[in-house]
């Protein structure tokens, strides 16, 4: 199949910009205007071999010494007509191109020669440019549209979900850079390539079970991904079906979790979710409200504080000293009453016994004044409503999760330190079940995590109970079979060693200020540029297994969206 489009310019070699085996230089047609960067071009070389790179920068120039010359040129800047025709001397001009090579086709890095044709690609020279006919494992994650073509990209999944690397973080300003539609439209391509080979593999070799945990932290959007977004057109389908190799539908196997709550109004919920969603939910069975009684709170205590200032180790002292069922914390503490009777009395009445603790009464005093603020909660209680609650969220989840199974995690109407307490309760057990395994827990579980600068950003102390975890998951996710999705504002922020252990990143639309940072240092100034104008619904993409950033775009969610 030919590789060859259309012949647009030629290599220029000079003294000051000579051709390298990195870059080289080519004027263009002056008629030709399907050029943009990240598109692909190619050269073939005297052995036969082609080069193919990516455009870079785009330059226009004429001779013209200085922009004094160009207005004296037109008459001392007399503006012909309305249309504003050529002046009185014709200039001459031509545009420049440079352009980053990205493979040779028999592996011969050396430089194109001067005045060398340079042609556009047809899909398949644009596929082999990026190395997309030789990836393993496909897996896709949007589409290029390049001079008039639309090209699926793939990517390989064992960099993404292991074993080859694994982990992916998405960044982008807010609501322009569609991040969490980005993420949900990968995972949905993840779940229906594992459900399909799961339907058609020999029952005695099964696939690997994969399952995913999802955290909404805002909106509702996440609360509905398994209705049908009845707003996508035959045309948008079509992206999915025709051009993806997709199929424009929502998740499948979908179970949510919602924050107790005791308003009859709002379903007994803690939520944003729309009441006939949840409603709908309850009678499918797909949906049930998790509590945090005291008994199975207790060893817990530490990521209701994990964001607090703890510099004496006062804190964490304290919590010691109630896991160790200390006085007078003793076995007979059973209910979140007793809890808090115990600790009013300790520092509003007789005040603490010295021989019981070491621990000065300022810092219990600390402790009882944050802990005041949960016992209005109702996420904190003893009991729930009726048989579809469940005090124990961990266990619930694990004892029901089968392959390709999706559960939402709704914490988004809950105060901030308690979206940090469930998040790193379960971050906790997911690790612990991991580390290990029996017959019952998956291969892998995917996380998607919001927000991330909330739990792992360079502001989070470092006795952080939640940060540890997450630096764990970074660094030991893959051995473990846990995969984290982040996603965040701002890449900068986050700590190194989350984002230093992602082998994919994302970058959607963001800021001027965001890409002076070191995290886009590598990036080209046209690159670093073109991330402050993305469009929603375009994303750079690296992956271990492309040979370049690519530029893609994704099509409308599948799934219902309540905004």
């Amino acid at each position: 199949m030919s590789t060859k489009g259309k012949v647009i310019g030629k290599v220029s070699a000079t003294e000051k910009n000579p051709s390298t085996i990195d870059f080289f230089y080519f004027w263009m047609d002056s008629n030709n205007d399907d050029l943009s960067p990240f598109d692909v071009v190619m050269v073939e070389n005297h052995n036969k071999s082609i080069t193919y790179a990516i455009v870079e920068e785009i330059n226009h120039v004429t001779d013209s010494s200085s922009h004094f010359a160009s207005y004296i040129s037109s008459e001392f800047g007399s503006l012909v007509s309305e249309q504003l025709q050529p002046g009185n001397t014709n200039r001459l001009s031509f545009s420049y191109v440079k352009a980053k090579v990205v493979h040779n086709t028999e592996n011969s890095y050396t430089p194109v020669m001067h005045d060398s044709p340079v042609c556009l690609c047809t899909p398949s020279g644009i596929r082999e440019a990026l190395g997309l006919n030789e990836v393993k494992n496909p897996l896709t994650c949007g589409y290029m549209e390049m001079y008039g073509n639309k090209v699926k990209v793939d990517i390989n999944d064992k960099f993404l979900i292991g074993p080859d690397g694994a982990h992916l973080n998405v960044s982008g300003i807010s609501g322009l850079a569609c991040k969490t539609s980005y993420t949900m439209f990968l995972m949905n391509a993840l779940q229906q390539k594992y459900r399909k080979l799961w339907e058609i593999s020999d029952p005695e070799d099964k696939p690997q079970k994969i399952a995913y945990l999802i955290f909404n932290v805002k909106g509702r959007d996440l609360l509905t991904l398994d209705v049908p977004n009845d707003k996508l057109t035959e045309k948008q389908k079509k992206v999915y079906t025709e051009e993806l190799g997709l199929k424009a539908e929502p998740f499948k196997q979908v179970y949510y979790y919602y924050p107790y709550g005791n308003r009859p109004s709002r379903s007994y919920t803690q939520s944003n979710a729309d009441q006939d969603d949840i409603q709908r939910q309850f009678i499918d069975k797909n949906a049930c409200r998790y509590f945090y009684n005291f008994e199975s709170c207790r060893d817990k205590l530490q990521y209701l504080f994990a964001n607090e200032p703890d510099q004496s180790g006062t804190l964490e002292s304290i919590i010691s000293h109630i896991l160790d069922y200390g006085q007078p914390f003793d076995k007979s503490i059973t209910t979140w009453k007793d809890f808090y009777n115990v600790l009013n009395d300790m520092v509003n009445k007789g005040g603490v016994n010295q021989q019981s603790t070491p621990i000065a009464l300022s810092s219990w005093k600390k402790f009882a004044r944050i802990v005041k603020k949960f016992q209005s909660e109702d996420l904190f209680g003893d009991m729930g409503k009726d048989k579809d609650d469940t005090s124990d969220l961990t266990s619930h989840l694990f004892d029901n999760l089968h392959a390709n199974d999706v559960k939402v995690i709704d914490i988004a109407q809950l105060d901030p330190s308690i979206q940090g307490f469930v998040f790193g309760d379960v971050i906790q057990q997911v690790v612990e079940r991991m580390s290990a395994k029996d017959k019952d827990t998956p291969d892998k579980i995917v996380i998607f995590v919001d927000e991330l600068n909330k739990y792992a950003s360079t502001d989070v102390p470092k006795s952080s109970p939640i940060l540890r975890h997450l630096l764990d998951v970074a660094e030991r996710g893959r051995a473990l079979g846990i995969i984290l999705f982040s996603v965040e504002q701002f890449r900068s922020a986050i700590h190194d060693r989350v984002k230093g252990n992602c082998a994919n990143s994302a970058y959607g639309r963001t800021n001027f200020v965001e890409v002076t940072k070191p995290d886009y240092q590598f990036f080209g100034n046209i690159y670093k540029n073109m991330m402050t104008r993305l469009a929603p619904g375009d994303y750079i993409i690296s992956n271990p297994a492309l040979r370049s950033l690519v530029s893609i775009k994704f099509p409308y969610p599948t799934f219902k969206s309540n905004n």
